[in-house]
Formats: structure tokens, C-alpha cells, sequence
């Protein structure tokens, strides 16, 4: 009796489960005819190369670079119930949603794809951009001459010497993560992760870290893999030689804010309290070495505006995304330099700053919290003191700094 009871049960609940309407929605089949991509996208790209570069903040060229490349990552078959989506509409919606920062929903209605879809599009094409293009154009230098060749772009465009670049730290905003208590929750008061990057003299990320929970750049850095390739000479950084016009050997290093502990291989500005006239000028001179830093950033979050919104995906898909734009940014650095130099800072005929256009829009949170521990070593600031002495002297000053500081 039981058993029959429960039988006529099941079978109850299998009568009144949902039946669907639609396979696929109607609107959605109509793709073709009036979809973004489908219809906009190719006016644009052979009416309107300009608009097209509008829209997608890339080049066409680029577009189908990165359209012909990817392709064999992200082709997808299709089905007996559907035809798959092609490479160039899942590049155009994952590079619409990393421009743009709009959402999946509001993407699902100009493509005609669902948004549950969308979301897979995302993760899956930012994991083939990773990994089609990370190891080409995010590089750290292997060896001393590739590091002596970051030095001269120092040298030459920022007149800081020994420079093998510049590091710093953002906040990217994140939605709080399932079952994350307070992990990610920041001194700032929302949930974030950290990007962490070494920079080269021309805006290039050279070594990204991206992942950690929200803490400060020191915190982030001691935890790693740059800083133990720093300690155990790992990174082949070059031997120290002499500065331009001296004789006596110096550590070449990074340059990076107050955060940072003041090592050989690490050097940051004086504190601010009763600073001398020569070691304002040492503080001008490294920051416009370090300005390069936060201009990269400022570059990367004003063209690819997700970063100016909260990220709503879990902390995989964050980082994967911070990594591709990564590899975007450095991408078109490489391809289209100029497309860029609008927006970086510059300098007029006296050395004074010309903000660039990324300053005038929002921009990633600094992380500049300070923590105990950046105890700065005795042959640090011996080597500080001598670049001190080297910027102020006949061979290493510029004519300008007096009028800076």
C-alpha cells in the first residue's frame, strides 16, 4: 500500500513539472537579422573603421588578429538542436563586457545571447587570451642584457638610472564572494582583490600578480614569487656597475612608493618630514621614474572600464580577466603605441606635468596602506644617500629640478 501511495506520487509530480515553451527563445533566433554583431559590428568594421574602433576600443586589425588566432581555442561544434556561436561574436561580447563593464543581461539583449551563455563566453575567451598571448607579451627579462635594456628606456625617457622598473598596486572591486567572510573585505571598506605590477619605461607590464585577498602593496609583494626571485639573485638582475660619469659601483633596482621596504634592490623616496633641498630632488627625480606605474594603470581601467565597475564574478573569473586585459594592454602597446600616448601624462618644454586624459575619469583604488616590518637595510640607505649625492651633482642632475621642487 505504501509503495503505491508513493507511486502515485511521483507520478503526480511528473505531470505537473514545467514542460518548456521555447527550446530557444524566439528573439534569439533572430540573431542574424538584427543581432549586434551580425548587423552593427560588420557596418561598422567596413563603413566605419573609426566607429568600429570606437566601440570596441581596439583597431579592426586588431579585432581580427585576435579573431583569427583565437579561433582554434574557441570554436565551438555545433549541435543537432543548435548552431554554435562563432569566434568573432564571442570575442566581440567578452571584449564589449571588458570595455564597457556592462553587464551580462544588458549584453544579452544587443547580441541575442543568453546571458547564462554570456557568461561562459567571458571566462572561456579571457582563458584563451591568457593563454594564446601571456607569454609573448607579458615577459619578464630573462637575462642581463634584457634588463639593461629596460634600464636605458629608464635612462633615456625618465633620466633615472640603474632603473629595471617601476611597481605598484590597485584594488579591483569585486562583489563578496560566497562563504569569503571577511577574506577580501579592504581597509577602504569594499570587497576587492589586488593587482600587483612591475612596469617597464614605456607602460608595459613586465610581471602581474593578480588574486590576492585585499591587504597593502608591502603585504602582497613579501608574499611573492618577484620578491624571492629578488633575494636569491634568481631574477639575473645585472651585476652593479657605475652610474653615468661615476666610478663607483651601484645596485641596479626597482622603484616603488613608501610601502615598500628599501632594499639594494628597491629603492623609494625619503620620508616627507623635513626633507632636505637634495633629497626633494632625489623624490622628483625617482617619481618621474614611478610615475610610468600609475600611469600604466590609469591607462589600463580607462580603456577597459570593468575595472571601473564591481566585478560580479567569482575570484577565478576576476583574475582571469585582470590577466587578459593585461595581455590586451600590453598587446596593443606593442601593435598600436600611439593609440595610447593621448592618454599618458607628458611633459612641456620646462618639465612641467601635462595630466593625461586617463586622470581626467575614475581610476583604480590605490592600495597604500603602510604596515609595520619595511625595516629598510644599512646598504639601502647607503645606496639611497649616493643617488641622493649623484642627482645633485654636475654629471647626474637635469637643469630643470631646482625649479620642481
Amino acid at each position: 500500500m505504501m509503495m503505491m501511495m508513493m507511486m502515485m506520487i511521483l507520478q503526480r509530480k511528473k505531470r505537473k513539472r514545467r514542460v518548456k515553451r521555447f527550446w530557444v527563445r524566439p528573439w534569439i533566433t533572430r540573431r542574424l537579422e538584427y543581432g549586434f554583431y551580425d548587423r552593427l559590428m560588420n557596418e561598422l568594421q567596413s563603413e566605419s573603421p573609426t566607429d568600429f574602433k570606437n566601440m570596441l576600443r581596439i583597431e579592426p586589425a586588431m579585432f581580427q588578429e585576435l579573431t583569427d588566432r583565437l579561433t582554434p581555442r574557441i570554436l565551438k561544434q555545433n549541435t543537432n538542436y543548435r548552431k554554435a556561436i562563432e569566434p568573432g561574436m564571442r570575442l566581440a561580447i567578452t571584449l564589449k563586457h571588458l570595455t564597457t563593464g556592462e553587464s551580462y543581461h544588458s549584453l544579452s539583449f544587443a547580441f541575442r545571447v543568453p546571458h547564462n551563455t554570456i557568461c561562459v563566453i567571458v571566462r572561456e575567451v579571457c582563458a584563451a587570451i591568457i593563454a594564446e598571448y601571456s607569454h609573448e607579451v607579458v615577459k619578464t627579462p630573462q637575462n642581463p642584457a634584457e634588463w639593461r635594456e629596460v634600464a636605458r628606456k629608464f635612462s633615456s625617457r625618465w633620466n633615472f638610472e640603474h632603473t629595471l622598473g617601476a611597481i605598484d598596486g590597485k584594488h579591483v572591486a569585486i562583489k563578496k564572494p560566497k562563504n569569503s567572510g571577511s577574506e577580501y573585505f579592504n581597509y577602504k571598506g569594499f570587497f576587492s582583490m589586488i593587482l600587483m605590477a612591475l612596469v617597464d619605461g614605456d607602460y608595459r607590464f613586465m610581471w602581474v600578480d593578480v588574486g590576492t585577498r585585499a591587504t597593502c602593496d608591502s603585504a602582497v609583494f613579501n608574499a611573492s614569487t618577484l620578491k624571492e626571485s629578488l633575494e636569491t639573485g634568481a631574477i639575473n638582475f645585472p651585476h652593479p656597475e657605475p652610474l653615468p660619469g661615476d666610478n663607483e659601483d651601484t645596485p641596479y633596482f626597482l622603484v616603488g612608493d613608501d610601502a615598500f621596504a628599501l632594499r639594494t634592490w628597491m629603492m623609494k623616496p625619503f620620508a616627507r618630514r623635513n626633507l632636505t633641498k637634495q633629497e626633494r630632488i632625489f623624490n622628483y627625480r625617482l617619481s618621474r621614474a614611478r610615475r610610468v606605474v600609475e600611469n600604466t594603470f590609469g591607462i589600463l581601467a580607462n580603456r577597459f572600464q570593468v575595472f571601473l565597475t564591481t566585478m560580479r564574478q567569482e575570484p577565478s573569473t576576476v583574475r582571469s580577466i585582470t590577466l587578459a586585459c593585461c595581455c590586451l594592454h600590453n598587446l596593443m602597446r606593442l601593435r598600436y603605441p600611439a593609440l595610447q600616448n593621448a592618454a599618458v601624462d607628458e611633459e612641456d618644454i620646462d618639465h612641467n606635468v601635462l595630466p593625461g586624459a586617463w586622470r581626467e575619469h575614475a581610476n583604480l583604488y590605490e592600495v597604500d596602506q603602510v604596515v609595520g616590518g619595511n625595516l629598510a637595510s644599512r646598504q639601502a640607505k647607503q645606496q639611497r644617500v649616493l643617488l641622493k649625492h649623484y642627482y645633485n651633482s654636475p654629471v647626474g642632475s637635469v637643469t630643470w629640478q631646482d625649479a620642481m621642487i
